[in-house]
C-alpha cells in the first residue's frame, strides 16, 4: 500500500519487455529484496539491487494496463507504506485501472469505463501521484496541483498527448461492488448502525 506521495524521481536504465531496472538512490535506503516500490504508480516488487539500481520483473497485466515503460523514462517512485509512516495523501494500491490522455493544463480524457470512477473533490493518482480532481465533465477531468508536487514529479514533463497510469480510488469500486449484489439492502437503518448518519 501507498500514499501518492512521491519520495523521488528516477529514470529507466533498461526494459527488455520483462526485466525492468530504475536508477535512483533515496528509495533504496532500507529497501530489501521483496520490497515493494511504485514505479509511476505501478506496485512492483524488487527482485534485484545495487547501489544505484533496483530490477523487477513486470507482469503482462502491468503491461496491458498501463502506458508502459522505455529507457531513460523520468519516473516517480514510492516506497511501501510501513506501520510509522505518515498517510500525506490517500490510500493507494499501486493497482493501475487505465491510462489517461494528457490534454494540457492538468486536464485528462480517460474512457468511459475508467471516468465513472472520478469525481469532483475526490482523490486521484496521476503516475502515482495523489491528487485531488478540481472538474470533471464528459469523460474529461482536471487535477489541482501545487508547484512544489509538479517540480518534484515527473508531471513537469508532461506534454499534450501523453499518456499517464491512473488509479482512481479504491472506495468507489467496493461500492460499485456492493450496490451490484442482489441483496443489497441498504437502508436509513443500516446507514446508521454503520456509522454513515
Amino acid at each position: 500500500m501507498f500514499t501518492g506521495i512521491v519520495e523521488e524521481t528516477g529514470f529507466i536504465k533498461s526494459f527488455d519487455g520483462h526485466k525492468l531496472v530504475v536508477e535512483c538512490s533515496k528509495v533504496l535506503d532500507g529497501t530489501n529484496i521483496g520490497d515493494s516500490i511504485a514505479v509511476n504508480g505501478c506496485c512492483q516488487t524488487v527482485v534485484a539491487m545495487s547501489p544505484n539500481t533496483f530490477s523487477t520483473d513486470v507482469s503482462a497485466e502491468t503491461l496491458k494496463i498501463t502506458k508502459g515503460f522505455k529507457a531513460s523514462d523520468c519516473v516517480n517512485l514510492e516506497r511501501a507504506l510501513t506501520p510509522k509512516s505518515r498517510m500525506g495523501g490517500h490510500i493507494v494500491q499501486g493497482h493501475i485501472d487505465g491510462v489517461g490522455k494528457y490534454l494540457g493544463d492538468m486536464k485528462f480524457e480517460v474512457s468511459k469505463d475508467l471516468y465513472k470512477y472520478i469525481v469532483y473533490k475526490g482523490s486521484i493518482t496521476l503516475d502515482g501521484v495523489s491528487l485531488t480532481v478540481s472538474e470533471a465533465r464528459n469523460n474529461v477531468f482536471g487535477v489541482a496541483i501545487i508547484p512544489h508536487t509538479l517540480e518534484n514529479t515527473n508531471l513537469k514533463y508532461l506534454k499534450i498527448g501523453d499518456f499517464v497510469n491512473i488509479e482512481t480510488d479504491i472506495l468507489g469500486r467496493y461500492v460499485e461492488k456492493f450496490l451490484s449484489t442482489k441483496n443489497n439492502n441498504i437502508t436509513e437503518d443500516f446507514l446508521k448502525e454503520n456509522g454513515f448518519m
